[in-house]
């Protein structure tokens, strides 16, 4: 067994070449960390370090060992904070769009099912207006959804653009209605869509609805009609239509959190792991 201590005092000497910085580091006299090193080598009967006046370089058998000793030591923090970790108990009703539900929201349910195997989760995917209404009815305590436009509620956790999406096959018919393709309830893109088109020149007609993401994109790649969809969802076989095809711009997207009134330890801590989820400009994987 190697000892985890020794392990720390051999990565902060190869890290910082020498055995004076890595007591400083380590908080340490620099004769403690020599005599841990000395032990070091000792318990793994081999030579770690080549010694000179001037420098201190790793061995062969050091630098073989180096990279084990990191993973340990990675290990064992990750252990530790897993033990240091409230546990939780109970459980947490979440209501998730689909966008979300087929990106990055799997693995972020993975660790924190890891983190607090205590706690039940029951995950309900959905349209974002219907989903808030339900958190506000206190049958929901954590909800992932689309911001509704011109408001400000929930945590924001990144924003997206909103684009025109069609099969790459399909032509607009010059002077004749847009086909489009909307979701079958109230939704943002639903309404933002409709907006912008109100706001223009242009003739539609509802073609094609859905209750899903998936139903969504089905018609536009059967080339029914085109949708609206956040820039992250548009997958092959599809294109991106704008402006030079005759489109209103549309708003860009916010997807936020939303929590109910006093969420206890279990929500609060789901909540947390979901922040997480924002990595600024980038975008979860659909």
């Amino acid at each position: 067994m190697l000892d985890f201590e020794l392990l720390r005092a051999f990565v902060a000497v190869a890290d910082c070449g020498g055995f004076h910085r890595a007591a400083e580091q380590l908080n340490l006299t620099q004769s403690t960390v020599s005599q841990q090193i000395k032990r070091l080598e000792s318990e793994t009967k081999r030579p770690l370090f080549r010694r000179t006046t001037r420098s201190v370089a790793l061995t062969d058998d050091g630098e073989m060992l180096l990279g084990d000793a990191r993973r340990l030591l990675q290990l064992e923090e990750a252990a530790r904070h897993r033990l240091a970790a409230p546990r939780l108990s109970g459980s947490v009703r979440l209501g998730v769009v689909e966008e979300v539900a087929g990106g990055s929201l799997p693995s972020a349910l993975g660790r924190f099912a890891a983190a607090h195997p205590g706690v039940k989760l029951e995950v309900q995917i959905g349209v974002s207006a219907p989903l808030i209404e339900q958190l506000n009815a206190g049958r929901l305590d954590v909800v992932f959804a689309k911001r509704p436009l011109g408001t400000s509620k929930g945590r924001l956790v990144w924003r997206e653009a909103l684009v025109w999406a069609a099969a790459e096959t399909f032509d607009l018919v010059p002077g004749g209605p847009l086909p489009l393709a909307l979701y079958r309830e109230r939704s943002v893109s639903r309404e933002a869509a409709l907006s912008a088109l109100q706001d223009s020149d242009l003739t539609w007609e509802i073609m094609y609805t859905s209750p899903s993401l998936t139903g969504l994109r089905a018609a536009a790649l059967a080339g029914l009609a085109i949708t609206p969809l956040p820039a992250s969802a548009v997958i092959a076989g599809l294109r991106i239509l704008g402006t030079a095809e005759g489109l209103p711009r549309l708003p860009d997207l916010e997807f936020a959190l939303y929590e109910k009134t006093r969420p206890d330890k279990a929500a609060a801590a789901l909540a947390a792991a979901l922040l997480t989820l924002a990595h600024g400009s980038s975008r979860p994987t659909i």
